[in-house]
């Protein structure tokens, strides 16, 4: 069993999911590029994995997306 993601942790993965860059990304929430970045650190730590396709596909494994 995984850590619940947080909503805003999901945002931004619906958005990696999308291609979407982290630039794009933060402009999109309005928050700035290191809050997209700090959301990705939290997400990649609950789903065990370090890069973004990872979390995609893991993501989607778990039924998050």
């Amino acid at each position: 069993m995984i850590e619940e993601l947080s909503g805003r942790e999901r945002d931004v993965l619906v958005r990696l999911a999308e291609m979407m860059s982290t630039e794009e990304i933060a402009a999109d929430l309005f928050v700035s590029v290191n809050t997209v970045k700090t959301h990705l650190k939290s997400a990649y730590r609950k789903l065990g994995v370090n890069r973004r396709h990872d979390a995609v596909h893991r993501a989607r494994e778990l039924g998050l997306l």
